[in-house]
């Protein structure tokens, strides 16, 4: 009897593998950015071997500073886009496309795919069932070389969500409370495996941002167990259906948790440690000079409603930036009418960048500044300024937040 971990690693290393087995496993999937890319190409020349496996399975997308913001940005941006022009590959997308992680779900992840990336990040493909997990530079090189890389075949950890989340409350609230729960170190070592007993509670989005946060949790891949919304996700995207994959009924998990959705609440990471996780009622009422809904871990179509919903017909008190995960997603809230009501409201809109999440641009934070965040990670310097306070939130908080000025529960804003 197999864990999806392990029916996943078993077919892409040709063999029946075991947790703690060191494999050699060949690669679906292999991606990067603008920010990494360069250093992926550099290991390439170095190593005399500028050429791809399989020119169909590299993807690259510019969006950690993208539009560049500085000449040495654009410089980088040069190098890859000559590369991609010279090796031949077909799934290169320049500034304003989308983030990487957006990209990759949208347009090429399936379930049971090994997916390696050179970002951390890459984890949020496992909301699609796939195993994949970030790398370095060098790894990332080496498997865009040969289609393979090595790897150690985590524990299995398995997580059930029962029931139906409250009001406003997303993904991103649960994410929270796993890392309340168990911390940021807790799952070094193991794959969290994630069944929705009730598919339809929890959306695409969710699982998305879910596994996104997976990398925060430590954990070497998070994946959901393909089902419905997973089918129906990859079909509506693009066309088919894709092939199904599960764990074996009966397979032996390190350890479980059951999380009650009903129970979740509104929650936030607190400065500087994502799982410094507070209920929003203990930190209620600090004023706030920034809110930023979007990036890789929220910037998705259930994100932008949210924030729209809660926005319409009100003007933000303090400065909030909107950036949708990709064009796609972009296009969508535009025709749907989200984008007029964010930019009425008072937001600065724009699209398929990473921006202030990595402190990149287009919202930089200064000193002694505090902060609501719908990305992923809060530690000092994240988003500019050591000296800046950052919280993380769901949307529904980051927006009642916008509204009012200071960290807010939905209702508050009501």
């Amino acid at each position: 009897m197999q864990t999806l971990t392990e029916k996943i690693l078993s077919r892409a290393a040709g063999k029946t593998v075991s947790p703690g087995d060191v494999v050699e496993v060949s690669v679906d999937i292999v991606a990067f950015h603008d920010l990494t890319g360069y250093h992926v190409i550099e290991v390439m020349e170095k190593a005399g071997l500028k050429k791809v496996f399989k020119k169909e399975s590299i993807v690259i997308a510019f969006d950690h500073l993208a539009p560049p913001p500085d000449v040495r940005s654009a410089e980088i941006q040069q190098v890859i886009r000559r590369f991609a022009k010279e090796v031949g590959i077909p799934n290169f997308h320049d500034v304003g496309y989308g983030i990487l992680h957006q990209v990759l779900v949208e347009k090429y992840v399936l379930p049971g795919h090994v997916v390696v990336a050179a970002d951390s990040h890459t984890t949020t493909s496992g909301a699609l069932g796939a195993f994949a997990q970030g790398m370095g530079a060098s790894d990332v090189a080496a498997a865009a070389i040969t289609g393979k890389t090595w790897l150690t075949v985590p524990q299995p950890f398995k997580i059930t969500l029962e029931g139906k989340l409250k009001e406003y409350v997303t993904g991103k609230e649960v994410a929270l409370e796993i890392l309340r729960v168990f911390k940021a170190d807790y799952f070094v070592g193991r794959s969290i495996e994630v069944e929705v007993k009730e598919p339809q509670s929890f959306p695409m989005d969710y699982r998305l941002t879910v596994a996104n946060m997976g990398i925060e949790m430590n954990a070497d891949a998070l994946m959901f167990v393909p089902d419905e919304v997973t089918i129906n996700y990859v079909e509506t995207a693009r066309g088919f259906r894709p092939r199904p994959i599960a764990p074996d009924q009966g397979a032996q998990y390190e350890d479980e948790h059951t999380v009650e959705l009903s129970k979740v609440d509104f929650l936030v990471a607190a400065p500087h440690s994502v799982d410094n996780v507070k209920s929003v009622r203990d930190v209620a009422g600090e004023e706030v000079d920034m809110v930023f809904i979007g990036s890789c871990t929220n910037g998705r179509l259930s994100d932008l409603e949210i924030a729209a919903r809660l926005l319409k017909g009100k003007k933000v008190k303090t400065r909030c930036i909107v950036i949708p995960a990709s064009w796609n997603v972009f296009r969508k809230a535009l025709g749907l009418g989200y984008i007029q009501t964010l930019v009425e409201a008072g937001c600065i809109v724009t699209f398929g960048t990473c921006g202030p999440c990595i402190g990149g641009h287009f919202g930089i934070v200064g000193p002694g500044e505090v902060v609501v965040s719908t990305s992923n990670r809060n530690f000092v310097g994240r988003m500019g300024s050591p000296q800046a306070k950052i919280y993380l939130s769901g949307p529904a908080v980051a927006a009642a937040t916008a509204a009012l000025g200071k960290i807010a529960e939905p209702g508050d804003a009501m």
